[in-house]
């Protein structure tokens, strides 16, 4: 229903922590300057809801403290938040109640608390968190497809190369190449493309 991402690290698991209230660790959080919370439109949020997004850290007695990030909808399915400026400095009131975070100082957590969309409009994020518009989900979409196709040619090797293995598929690297292309030139010509 809902994912969350960090640039060079595998997409952070949701647990669900009640009917309405969703939470993705963030190990090594301190390393972490941005994070990426995204529905995956499987299934949308019930009509007139959304969810505010709140980013929470152990201070250094080991408490939560918790601070809104802003809110993802139907109609704004996704959002860039910049944490690295907000590892210190004070929480504000949130839905998460007195939920433990995991014992590891290393460790933070996303919440994602669904909400009425009128409740969200009067709620006042964190200054410094500076939310995403559709531009920086094309960059995202972007970044995550250079960091594809770079994966997937660090393993490219010359048919000299090759070694039968009847159990293994080759794709040859011009195919990924030619995917590549043709999804860069659709994003540049409809970033929402991939909604039809």
């Amino acid at each position: 229903m809902r994912g969350c991402g960090i640039s060079g690290k595998e997409e952070a698991a949701p647990q669900q922590v009640a009917e309405d209230k969703f939470v993705f660790d963030l190990p090594d959080y301190e390393n972490i300057n941005h994070v990426v919370v995204f529905m995956l439109g499987t299934v949308p949020f019930p009509e007139g809801m959304g969810g505010s997004v709140y980013f929470c850290y152990p201070d250094q007695s080991g408490m939560a403290v918790w601070q809104l990030l802003g809110f993802v909808t139907n109609e704004k399915p996704s959002a860039i938040f910049k944490i690295s400026g907000l590892k210190s400095g004070k929480g504000s009131q949130h839905p998460f109640g007195a939920m433990n975070l995991p014992q590891t100082p290393t460790v933070a957590q996303i919440g994602i608390s669904v909400e009425l969309l009128e409740n969200l409009a009067q709620q006042t994020p964190v200054a410094n968190a500076a939310v995403s518009s559709v531009d920086s989900f094309t960059e995202f979409t972007q970044k995550m497809l250079d960091n594809f196709y770079n994966f997937a040619s660090s393993f490219a090797v010359t048919q000299a190369q090759m070694t039968p293995n009847p159990s293994e598929a080759f794709i040859p690297a011009n195919v990924v190449l030619k995917w590549y292309e043709n999804f860069q030139r659709r994003l540049t010509q409809n970033p929402l493309f991939w909604k039809t």
